[in-house]
Order: structure tokens, then C-alpha cells, then sequence
């Protein structure tokens, strides 16, 4: 089996109809929790300090966050599960069910992080639950749209794109602007994934011009607001990636190009997309025949990578090695390559 065909054996998650027609009453008002339960005692306060946690959960998830980052997560997410099991007054359980959407995409980011995919999978449909039972439809459609790229990189595209087109239909009257670009890149990647160059370049435009329309003063979910052009670059560049590793000649240059942009725009703070840019650049140089510039590329890359424990970063790492590897590559690749393996090994 090739690594994709392995990886998919591995990961063990549900795809095509058994996925996709359980979730397809997402967009439907959620039943009434009509079970008998003690009362509950949260207010507003601890609900405030429940969310503030949430958020800096997320931004852990982001940054690459994993280990006891996750236990952590998890054990939050336990408490507010419990919680729930009390009679909570109505606005309070429904900010409840937003924590739990949220404390569960992010446990499912992370285990996804560590390789453990069919454990990520499990989390995004109880974050899709919650956010459903919340009344959250734009949490819901972010959560389509997580569980749309983790088929992308299963090599589902046709469920992934099916994914994403449900997020749209659930949110296209309520869907501020950067929601709905991020979920046009979802629908790129899968176009792109499915050798429709054309598509992709339609949903990648509309990206850019749903983000472009952006009012300053329009107010959406914090969550969203990592979307920016930055974002959208290293999206782009890296779709374009996936497709210049077998026309590097049509759409290599234009990959750099990208990430080029991306790598201006977002510093270390960035975390995990920082240190796959760098990555996807070096890997633009290789297929270019720059050898020079990749093997500068590499090492910046093994650097920032060395600093994260991400699993995702790792494995991209792990595609950069075979470009190292030949009779003849120059010291400074060999070089290269003996740091990208201690970093693997270690």
C-alpha cells in the first residue's frame, strides 16, 4: 500500500453514506431535553470563566498543543458534560452546549495531532451535537468544515466536498465573511484534490472575494478571526503544492509564490502553520531544482518544527525527507537530511 492507502487502513474512521447521512439533520432545530435532572447552579460568572478557558484551549490547539494540553481539554470537557446533566437555567444550557462544541473540536484537533483519527472523528460529532443542541449553526458548520480536511487528508474528497457543502447550505443566510471564505478553501482543497484545476481556482476566488468584503465593523465569532489573508495564502500555496508534485512545471512557482506571502504575514506566533509553510516552501524548491534555496528552506523548517510537538508537522516533514535522500545530493542536503531524521527519530 502507498502511504495514503496506509494511512487510511490505520485511521479506521466513517466515511461516505454511514457519515454523511447521520449528520444531515444538523440543520434542524434540536428536540427539547425533556429528562428528568437535578438542578443546576451555574451562573453567569462561572459560565464567563468556562469560556475563557474554551478559548485559551483553542489557541493552545492551534499553536500545536498536545499532551497534557489535551488531557487538560478533556477533562474540561467532562466537567461541562456534567454540568449538563443538571437543569440549568435556558440561557445558561445553551451557552453550556457552545463550550462543550467548542471543547470538543479542539480535543478533536488534537488527538487528530497525535494520530489517533478515528478518536478526532468521534469529537467533531459530539462538537457537531453540542452545537446543533446550542443552536450554534456557525460552530456547526466550522465543525463540517474540520471533519471535511481530515477526509481531505484521508483522500476522501468527494465526502469532503459533500461535507463542506453542507456547512454552506446550513449557514448561507447567517455566514459572515470570513466564515464563508474559509469554507470556499474547503471546497478548493477537495476540487483540487479531485483534478479540477478550474473549480478550484472558482472557489479560490470566491474565497478571496468573500474576504475582501469584510467590513471591519462586522463582529463575528472569535474562533473565525484567524482567517485573514495570511490564511488564505498558505490555503492556497498549499494546494497548489499538492498539485505541482505532478505538473511542477505548471503550478510549483505559483505555490511559492503563496507561502511566500503566507511566511510574511504570520511570524512563529503561528505555530503549526508557521512551521508547515516553511515545509511547503522547501518542498516548492526541490521541485524546482533549487537546491540551494531548499535546503535553506529545510532547515528553517526543522528549526520551527523542532519546537512544536505536532504530529501533522512531523508527518509533512516525513514527505520532505525522500527529496534528501540520493547518490550524489550535495553535503548541505545530506545535512539536511540527517537533522529532518533525528528530529523524527527523537
Amino acid at each position: 500500500m502507498d502511504r495514503r492507502a496506509a494511512t487510511r487502513a490505520l485511521a479506521g474512521i466513517v466515511a461516505g453514506a454511514p457519515l454523511l447521512d447521520t449528520l444531515d439533520g444538523w440543520r434542524t432545530p434540536a428536540a427539547t431535553d425533556d429528562r428528568p435532572r437535578p438542578p443546576g447552579r451555574l451562573g453567569t460568572r462561572e459560565m464567563d470563566e468556562l469560556e475563557a478557558t474554551a478559548r485559551a484551549f483553542r489557541q493552545w490547539g492551534r499553536a500545536g498543543g498536545g499532551g497534557l494540553c489535551r488531557k487538560a481539554v478533556v477533562g474540561q470537557l467532562a466537567e461541562v458534560a456534567a454540568a449538563l446533566d443538571e437543569h440549568q437555567v435556558p440561557a445558561i444550557e445553551r451557552r453550556l452546549y457552545t463550550v462543550m462544541a467548542e471543547l470538543a473540536g479542539t480535543a478533536a484537533s488534537m488527538s487528530w495531532d497525535i494520530g489517533q483519527q478515528r478518536r478526532a472523528q468521534d469529537y467533531y460529532r459530539l462538537a457537531l451535537r453540542a452545537a446543533h443542541a446550542g443552536g450554534d449553526t456557525l460552530f456547526g458548520a466550522n465543525v463540517l468544515a474540520g471533519m471535511a480536511r481530515q477526509m481531505l487528508y484521508q483522500d476522501r474528497p468527494h465526502d469532503a466536498l459533500e461535507l463542506v457543502r453542507l456547512a454552506q447550505d446550513g449557514v448561507r443566510r447567517t455566514a459572515g465573511s470570513r466564515l464563508r471564505a474559509m469554507l470556499h478553501t474547503r471546497e478548493a482543497w477537495a476540487l483540487a484534490s479531485m483534478d479540477r484545476p478550474s473549480g478550484f481556482r472558482r472557489a479560490t476566488a470566491q474565497a478571496a472575494d468573500a474576504l475582501s468584503s469584510a467590513d471591519r465593523h462586522e463582529t463575528e465569532p472569535y474562533w473565525i478571526g484567524y482567517f485573514n489573508d495570511a490564511e488564505l495564502a498558505g490555503v492556497t500555496g498549499g494546494r497548489l503544492l499538492e498539485m505541482a508534485r505532478s505538473q511542477p512545471r505548471t503550478y510549483a512557482d505559483q505555490a511559492a509564490d503563496h507561502i511566500r506571502t503566507a511566511l510574511e504575514q504570520r511570524g512563529p506566533e503561528a505555530g503549526r502553520s508557521h512551521a508547515l509553510d516553511w515545509i511547503g516552501l522547501a518542498e516548492c524548491a526541490f521541485l524546482l531544482g533549487d537546491t540551494q534555496s531548499a535546503t535553506e528552506y529545510s532547515r528553517r523548517a526543522v528549526d520551527v518544527a523542532s519546537r512544536l510537538r505536532s504530529g501533522r508537522v512531523r508527518v509533512q516533514l516525513a514527505q520532505l525527507y525522500p527529496y534528501t535522500v540520493g547518490d550524489g545530493v550535495p553535503r548541505a542536503v545530506a545535512d539536511v537530511r540527517g537533522s529532518i531524521r533525528s528530529l523524527l527519530t527523537a
